[in-house]
């Protein structure tokens, strides 16, 4: 790059401003005409600088052609883009510019109509979502910043006080610096935009409108016009639904203390227009670090996955312990009971309003972070008392992402989320004994609490209460035996669940001796009649639901 200092500097004569956002503008055009920079400018923007007293040329006056349709054509013209795309040390490129009158335009200051807010609205129709679809102002975006040794484009209002320091500092001049500085943002602001429009098209094209199109995946031109059945079958069957390119948009939240480690560097991104943990209220306590993030996104999904009143202690993305209960308190200390030494230092996540009871019973050990979607006024002021605990409002729903990302060097994994929810209706006993009505309910609170811990994972449960948990072991039967072992109360009486088959008797031979009464796993093994004999003969209940929650 060229120092600031060198011949890279451009005198800015010319500027068009067409901006939707109008923060900031007038002052910004005033410096500007310090240095007698002649202003052009389009609808709404040359109105409101007028009537801020500055002199402003329509850019009907520039093309020789009124504004029409609309709006929709009126800056999409050979007498703007020549004047943005003319380079000028190119001598064929002046001859031109020269023969049809085409002015040069040294900077364009652009921000595009504001369609991500647009379809953040619940109500907005198609309609009118598309109508906010900006045309003319990624034109010229793109033609400024691909020109941008001659040009400069600004698409965000808080450069303003930058550049208007580097033009007084250098008498109406840009640098090289900047205007590449410049472009570069400008390609990612117009990036960004498409992408959003790209997604928001896709989620409605198969559902609001019959298209004229190929089959998707079938190659080649299509001229028959589906319809909006025919579309939707054929997209949902296609590829798994998965698109060939994927735009996974994200803008910068936070900068965090660091990453899992003192030596990593990390950075919160969230998603424009979303809800969960990444836009979580801090009502409370230091900063969220990384850890902390993931750790309350985990308990986070935990809970929201049960209908019924539940906390969940999450410690290093496991859960220590959950509970169901009649209040958050009860909840609270049935979480708390299975594992208070691991409960340490923990997270702790409500799927409820948080009460004055349950409060004071958080304050009673170190808790790292507590979130949840309410918290009553009394109950806010107690946890406040507590200068580190982090307290975190935020609107908790279970995760209604499709897909899901994980990074892997040089490339990225995608999956649809596992959102399957079992019901009784879906077991099927394989045991001599079928369970009792006690102890199917405790099953299904122990198989979605097994959902969400790291594979191999068992959970021992009874009445709404984890007992024991085995999480992230290589074997299913130390799993079998860690959950037993790290159990503080009597399991004996309990039931078991297993995120995927026993490959062998030896789990179920081990869960026997600590005195559980039912298993819940998915099955499939190629020794499933041998498991079953196991828990035949130790009198267990056993069923299969034909579903595997590994987690990794």
């Amino acid at each position: 790059m060229t120092d600031k200092t060198d011949q890279g500097l451009r005198q800015i004569k010319r500027a068009l401003i067409s901006v939707s956002d109008k923060t900031g503008i007038v002052e910004f055009v005033r410096e500007l005409q310090n240095f007698n920079v002649e202003i052009i400018s389009t609808g709404g923007t040359a109105k409101a600088l007028r009537d801020a007293g500055i002199t402003v040329r329509d850019v009907s006056d520039v093309t020789g052609f009124p504004e029409m349709m609309d709006g929709r054509v009126k800056t999409l013209n050979p007498k703007i883009h020549g004047g943005l795309l003319g380079v000028r040390d190119n001598p064929e490129h002046l001859s031109a510019m020269q023969e049809h009158e085409i002015e040069p335009i040294d900077l364009v200051v652009v921000n595009l109509y504001p369609f991500e807010h647009t379809v953040a609205r619940e109500d907005v129709t198609l309609d009118e979502a598309i109508e906010q679809i900006d045309i003319g102002g990624p034109a010229m975006i793109r033609s400024a910043a691909k020109n941008f040794r001659d040009v400069a484009v600004i698409v965000f209002p808080w450069s303003y006080r930058e550049i208007v320091n580097e033009v007084i500092e250098h008498g109406g001049k840009l640098s090289l610096d900047t205007r590449a500085k410049l472009a570069q943002e400008a390609f990612a602001r117009t990036a960004a935009y498409d992408a959003v429009i790209m997604s928001y098209l896709r989620s409605k094209l198969p559902s609001e409108i019959p298209v004229v199109s190929a089959l998707p995946g079938g190659g080649g031109s299509g001229s028959h016009i589906f319809t909006t059945e025919e579309w939707a079958k054929a997209f949902n069957e296609s590829a798994e639904s998965f698109p060939e390119r994927a735009f996974l948009l994200l803008e910068k939240l936070s900068d965090l203390r660091y990453g899992e480690n003192p030596h990593q560097r990390a950075v919160l991104y969230g998603r424009q227009h979303t809800r969960g943990v990444s836009q979580a209220e801090l009502l409370n306590g230091k900063e969220m670090s990384f850890n902390n993030y993931v750790d309350a996104d985990a308990a986070c999904q935990l809970v929201c996955d049960f209908e019924e009143l539940a906390c969940a202690i999450i410690k290093h993305t496991n859960p220590a312990g959950v509970g169901l209960g009649e209040d958050a308190e009860e909840a609270y200390r049935k979480a708390l009971a299975t594992d208070p030494v691991s409960a340490f230092g923990g997270i702790v996540a409500l799927n409820r309003k948080v009460d004055e009871r349950m409060a004071r019973a958080v304050t009673e050990i170190f808790t790292e972070v507590i979130i949840a979607p309410e918290y009553e006024p009394n109950a806010l002021e107690i946890l406040r008392s507590k200068k580190n605990l982090r307290v975190l409002r935020a609107a908790l729903s279970a995760n209604d992402d499709t897909l899901e990302y994980r990074q892997i060097s040089g490339g990225m994994l995608v999956q649809t989320r596992d959102t399957h929810k079992l019901k009784a209706e879906d077991l099927k006993v394989v045991s001599k004994r079928k369970p009792t009505e006690e102890e199917i309910r405790s099953l299904l609170f122990a198989w979605t609490v097994c959902k969400h811990t790291k594979s191999n994972a068992i959970v021992y449960a009874r009445d709404g209460q984890t007992l024991g948990v085995g999480a992230g072991q290589m074997s299913r039967v130390d799993s079998v035996k860690i959950g037993a072992m790290r159990a503080r109360l009597p399991i004996k009486g309990s039931v078991l669940a297993s995120d995927a088959f026993f490959p062998f008797r030896d789990g179920i031979d081990e869960a026997a001796k600590h005195g559980i009464t039912a298993v819940i796993q998915p099955g499939g093994s190629v020794r499933d009649e041998e498991v079953i004999a196991a828990a035949d003969e130790h009198g267990l209940a056993m069923v299969f639901t034909g579903v595997r929650h590994f987690k990794h």
